[in-house]
Formats: C-alpha cells, sequence, structure tokens
C-alpha cells in the first residue's frame, strides 16, 4: 500500500508529538525507583557531606531515596567510569569534583573522554581553599610570602593532598603567576598534611576552609589569603590571593552528573530541584557553616562551561608545572 507525501509527513509529525508527549510524561513521574548517586571519595568528607545533603533534599522533594554509593579509588576514575557506562535513565548520577577536571589533563590513557561522556546536571558548591603557612614562616602578607620564598628559593616545602589534586594545583598556579620555587611534597589526603603543616615539618598548605578554620582561630597556623575570587564569609577578614595576584583563582566546587544522552526532562528537573534547595535558607546556613562556602544554582548548561573552562585552565597549569603521576 503507498502512502501519500501528506500522509507521510502527518504520520511523522504525530510520531514526533508522541515521542515528545512520552518523554514528557516520563520526567513527569520520574523517579518512580531508587537512585544511585555514586561518589568518588570516601565517607566524612566535604565531597560526601554535600552528597547526602544533596541527597536527602532529593529524596524528600522527589519522594524516593537518592542512595548514596561511596566509590572511592583510582584518582576518581572508577566512579566516573561506572556512571559513564551505566543507562542514560536518570537513575544514576556522578557527583563532580575538581578531579572531573584536572583529571583530563593529569591522565594519559582514560576509558573515557568526560565533557564528551557525560551530561552535566547542575552545580552544588563551590568554596575557597585556604593559603596557610606555619607560624615559623617569616611572612605576614601574600607579598612578604613572595619575598620572602624567592630570598629562600627551594627552601619551603608545600605539602599538598596528593599530587594532582585540586590544593595541589592550587598551590602550582601560585607558583606560575608569582616565580616563587617551593618543593611540593604530596601526601595521601588533605588531613596528614595538615598535620605535617602543624608540626612544621612543612611550611605551606593550600588546604579546605572547613578544616583550617578553627586552626586560624587559635593562632596555630596563618591564613595568608582564600584563593576564590571574593572573600570568603566564614573568613571575611583574609583577603584573597587575587588581590595581590593578578588573574589567581582557585576552588572546590561539586556538582552533580549523569551519562551523556540522559532525556534533557529529566536533567532539566533535577536542575531545577536541586536550585530550589541552594537557595532554601536552611541548605544555604548548612554549607556556610559546615563547609565555608556558598551554594552555586546555575543551569546545566552554565555548570558544563565551567567544567570546560576548569579544564582548560588545570591542563595548562599541568602541562607547565610538568606534573607527572608516580
Amino acid at each position: 500500500m503507498k502512502i501519500s507525501r501528506r500522509n507521510f509527513l502527518h504520520l511523522a509529525a504525530s510520531a514526533t508529538v508522541l515521542s515528545a508527549v512520552s518523554r514528557s510524561a516520563r520526567a513527569q513521574a520520574y523517579p518512580t525507583r531508587p537512585v544511585r548517586y555514586i561518589v568518588s571519595a570516601p565517607p566524612g568528607g566535604s565531597q560526601d557531606i554535600l552528597a547526602r545533603l544533596t541527597s536527602q533534599w532529593l529524596s524528600e522533594r522527589l519522594s524516593q531515596q537518592f542512595v548514596i554509593e561511596n566509590r572511592p579509588g583510582g584518582g576518581t576514575n572508577t566512579a566516573t567510569e561506572a556512571v559513564v557506562r551505566a543507562p542514560a535513565d536518570g537513575y544514576t548520577l556522578l557527583s563532580v569534583a575538581p578531579a572531573s577536571a584536572i583529571n583530563a589533563t593529569l591522565y594519559n590513557n582514560l576509558n573515557f573522554n568526560f565533557i564528551r561522556d557525560i551530561a552535566p546536571v547542575a552545580a552544588i558548591f563551590r568554596g575557597p581553599y585556604v593559603m596557610l603557612v606555619h607560624p615559623s614562616v617569616q611572612a605576614k602578607t601574600i607579598p612578604e610570602f613572595i619575598a620572602y620564598a624567592k630570598s629562600n628559593p627551594g627552601k619551603l616545602n608545600m605539602a599538598s593532598a596528593g599530587t594532582g589534586s585540586g590544593p595541589h594545583v592550587a598551590g602550582e598556579l601560585f607558583k606560575m603567576l608569582t616565580g616563587v620555587n617551593m618543593v611540593h611534597v604530596p601526601y595521601r589526603g588533605g588531613a596528614p598534611a595538615l598535620t605535617d603543616l602543624l608540626g612544621g615539618q612543612v611550611q605551606v598548605v593550600f588546604g579546605g576552609a572547613p578544616e583550617s578554620i578553627e586552626y586560624i582561630r587559635t593562632g596555630k597556623l596563618r591564613a595568608l589569603a582564600v584563593t576564590t575570587a571574593a572573600r570568603s564569609e566564614v573568613l571575611p577578614e583574609v583577603p584573597t590571593v587575587a588581590e595581590f595576584v593578578t588573574g589567581f583563582e582557585a576552588s572546590a566546587w561539586y556538582g552533580i552528573a549523569a551519562p551523556k544522552n540522559t532525556p534533557v526532562e529529566i536533567v532539566n528537573k533535577l536542575n531545577t530541584e536541586i536550585n530550589a534547595g541552594l537557595v532554601d535558607p536552611r541548605m544555604k546556613a548548612r554549607l556556610a557553616n559546615n563547609l565555608g562556602g556558598a551554594g552555586t544554582p546555575m543551569t546545566s548548561t552554565d555548570f558544563g562551561k565551567l567544567i570546560a573552562d576548569e579544564t582548560e585552565k588545570w591542563g595548562k597549569v599541568i602541562k607547565f608545572a610538568g606534573i607527572k603521576l608516580e
């Protein structure tokens, strides 16, 4: 049986409409079963805390459980690969952190391309690192520190949470923009690096704000600056590095992604609900008090741009510093 061109076009249009209606219906019903929320960090850290706050909010708003699944290891690549290979149906989500952007250049043989293979869903949080020095360091400001470091080349040890970590590349960006020479000392996590800074075994750390604040307030460590573009609400008296070093910015940021080709209606639904949580007064207070930063409501498109910009920036720093995994 032959079908006229007019009838064919009518049937095609009807199929398109039915497909759109079907997608819309799925998005309205989503989620109809529990959602896996994979976190590339172990329990207890900032990334895990943020994921649990977000999952609690989404579970309450969408009347389904968002179940945290911690999958540390492989420099966050194990968790990322699990999500990249998951069905693109909105039932597997990934907690995204700076490592997601850093690893694109740091690792040579990844089984995925992060920007190509994930769908950005929503940003959640952005907070500062704090440039900390041991009280024995004879510098109380960034200009004094730069002068001190240049007069003592190679004598300052800069500890980090590990090679290629966010604090490490923040320190390398500082070195790149100021021309100072510090010896990088990688640790297996931020806590042991901070412990050795307190003991004076190392002199400098770009550390997380939550774990540093009490040491700053008691005078056990000296905060020279925060690394974000604007001053921190929890450390308002501490200047930014950028007030003295043009072009410097580094931050700990977190968000949610899904496998590529996840229906846009589901991505938009999650984005809307997460952004609603980030402006909720209770959530805002918990982010400020517990993590020293603020929620960052933005569209999924803008979050994708943030990831792309961070990937480009840290790629340049890694290449300039010659950072290699051992």
